[in-house]
């Protein structure tokens, strides 16, 4: 793609995905009369959503615009792509992608909406997408974006960033609208580093709510959440300023204190006593911060980094340690002055 390509408008938009964010972005582009092609691995899916105009199994309710195609062929979705979301949750990225390879365009830029980190090889979504794909152009989209609350089209404003400056303003005129405003940024690093570990930290927030612990306990969890994953973040290169942003801060409260957040959820499940495994099971939607709060734990111990709220969840989640105990550790930490 030349720079001239880059400035010209995107008419038509291959979205690889079938759930929420997949569905409130055809909605949402469709709106501007871009057309959208959908596909997935979940042919079913796809079938009832081209029978029925709605996505019944994770959105009901939403209707999709006569612009909004569905198809369960890999190549024509990609047939007349000016631009390529990839909507798939991180730890699914690589098996999709692929399958897709064959047939898949190198040079059309691609739009990550996933926030998480792949188990393996502790990737970020575009860097998975590149090391399946090669050098595509890649971008991520991110930001305090609860897709029930786009589908309202109630207001919110993300964070369109790439290494390219002109792959993150693309992304920016392409999802703009009056009620989704979009920044630029070039921070893919750390927008993608903020996305993913607040997913963790939301975990720990829903644990909080869980137990009952209160608004202090919550507050402070937020405030200590923010300082660990920018150490993190900035550890690995990405830029302090990002996690004060809104693909930190702004999705960081976002994802604590909404009841439509999944992490969250999730996490006041598990403070209530509920296992990990009927939580996960409870749910048709991916729980990103569960298999997430693996990566960011290996990726604070590789870059030496003092993660304690990550390490409690991991704690809880895969070692079985009550949630009271994991608390009761925290507060109970050596003191210390605050950094």
């Amino acid at each position: 793609m030349t720079s001239r390509d880059r400035e010209q408008s995107v008419e038509q938009v291959a979205i690889i995905g079938d759930g929420q964010m997949a569905s409130v972005m055809a909605m949402l582009l469709a709106e501007k009369r871009i057309a959208v092609r959908m596909w997935s691995v979940f042919r079913e899916n796809i079938e009832a959503m081209r029978a029925t105009r709605e996505n019944r199994r994770y959105l009901p309710g939403l209707r999709f615009d006569d612009r909004v195609s569905f198809t369960t062929d890999a190549v024509r979705v990609f047939d007349g792509a000016d631009l390529i979301l990839s909507a798939i949750p991180c730890q699914f990225i690589r098996p999709t992608w692929q399958k897709l390879r064959p047939v898949a365009p190198i040079d059309v830029p691609i739009v990550s909406v996933a926030k998480g980190i792949e188990n393996e090889t502790l990737l970020r979504p575009t860097q998975i997408l590149q090391e399946v794909l090669g050098r595509v152009p890649v971008i991520a989209l991110s930001g305090p974006s609860i897709a029930t609350e786009l589908a309202k089209r109630m207001p919110a404003t993300v964070v369109a960033a790439a290494d390219d400056p002109a792959m993150a303003e693309l992304a920016q005129r392409t999802f703009a609208t009056e009620w989704f405003r979009v920044y630029s940024n070039t921070d893919l690093l750390g927008v993608e580093l903020a996305g993913a570990t607040k997913n963790v930290i939301a975990l720990a927030a829903g644990i909080v709510d869980g137990l009952r612990a209160g608004d202090n306990a919550k507050a402070a969890l937020l405030a200590r959440g923010l300082v660990e994953i920018t150490r993190l973040g900035v550890s690995m290169g990405a830029r302090r300023e990002t996690f004060a942003g809104l693909a930190g801060l702004g999705d960081l409260v976002t994802t604590c204190i909404s009841s439509a957040g999944r992490n969250r959820t999730a996490g006041e499940a598990i403070g209530r006593g509920q296992s990990v495994e009927s939580v996960i099971a409870s749910t048709a939607s991916v729980i990103e911060g569960i298999p997430t709060a693996r990566s960011v734990r290996e990726l604070a111990r590789r870059h030496n980094i003092s993660m304690p709220i990550t390490e409690a969840v991991h704690a809880v989640l895969f070692e079985r340690k009550d949630p009271i105990q994991a608390v009761t550790e925290l507060m109970t930490r050596d003191l210390k002055h605050e950094d």
